[in-house]
């Protein structure tokens, strides 16, 4: 991939009518410290990363305030900014942090949401800060807070894009934003984007891609390699990944982009290697004996899925 492929049209994707964004991003959230807590360990190599994701071509970084939390946002404007014309940065809010073991002891809650709309308000401004924007292009509500009407969270958000703070809106799910979900937010606001946990061994949320695809919306999976399990090596995917000559990485990726031209891929890395490993797979033509092999070879993955807790360890795994 290279900066070229904004240019071809199954690469392409036009978030909320307007933005123009490759549809091979990059999901920064694992330039964080253990646990997604504090600054990265070598914070030199994750701006040479961020800048060497520019020079391939990746227009859209996918972040947000809980990851640090805000030492993501600040990590990118280091190395980003003043951004390059056409960057589009995502972040998203709604989410509170009390220390690294919140996401990752177990026994304690996964995730501890927050729409309160003052919180929601103060969050944007902070990210604003951060990021060193006056407007973000893309933001996500980062979980739906039950014990908050849903009109009262998108309907700060919409205020803020009233006042010319966010360009576009999204929502964000644990593991996913349901179609219900979207259609009453819709109702509300306009919804640029959804991000769900989707892959080829977790399919689960077909029914929220096919829905974005149908209104026009992007649909952004995160841990889109089954959080690291359909890329590292032996798993189900090596055997077809050795005749092709690529990496399971690659293949996991390739399938993300033929499955839908709603698809925007933000894989997350810490290597400039496993970077530019995954952004060729942007390139890579697979025909439907090679999706059908990869789907029927993806059946056997245990990939990993959010509960109430996951193990101290999820972080430390390398995720190409």
């Amino acid at each position: 991939m290279t900066n070229a492929s904004l240019k071809t049209p199954s690469l392409r994707f036009t978030l909320g009518g307007d933005r123009p964004v490759c549809r091979m991003g990059y999901g920064a959230m694992y330039l964080t410290g253990p646990g997604y807590w504090g600054p990265p360990a070598d914070p030199d190599a994750a701006v040479r990363l961020l800048r060497r994701a520019v020079d391939l071509g990746v227009n859209f970084i996918d972040t947000a305030d809980a990851y640090g939390p805000d030492t993501n946002e600040q990590i990118i404007r280091r190395a980003l900014h003043p951004y390059p014309a056409g960057l589009v940065i995502t972040t998203k809010g709604g989410l509170l942090r009390s220390g690294p073991e919140d996401w990752t002891v177990q026994g304690r809650p996964y995730i501890v949401p927050c729409g309160r709309p003052a919180y929601l308000r103060q969050q944007v401004e902070m990210s604003l800060r951060n990021l060193g924007l006056e407007r973000i292009e893309l933001y996500q509500l980062h979980r739906i807070d039950p014990a908050v009407p849903l009109a009262d969270q998108l309907g700060e958000l919409a205020r803020l894009k009233e006042q010319g703070k966010i360009h576009h809106i999204g929502l964000s799910g644990q593991p996913e934003v349901t179609v219900e979900q979207l259609a009453k937010a819709r109702e509300i606001t306009e919804i640029a984007a959804v991000e769900n946990l989707y892959n080829v061994a977790d399919r689960s949320g077909e029914k929220a891609l096919r829905y974005a695809e149908q209104h026009g919306m992007a649909f952004i999976p995160w841990f889109p390699m089954g959080h690291g399990d359909l890329a590292k090596p032996g798993s189900v995917l090596s055997g077809l990944a050795k005749e092709r000559g690529a990496t399971p990485a690659q293949l996991a990726l390739a399938w993300l982009l033929h499955r839908s031209p709603s698809i925007l891929a933000i894989p997350g890395t810490s290597s400039i290697k496993h970077l530019e490993e995954n952004c060729r797979a942007a390139d890579m033509k697979l025909d439907e004996s090679e999706l059908a092999a990869i789907e029927d070879a993806a059946a056997a993955a245990k990939t990993w899925r959010p509960s109430a807790s996951e193990s101290r360890a999820a972080h430390t795994k390398e995720t190409p």
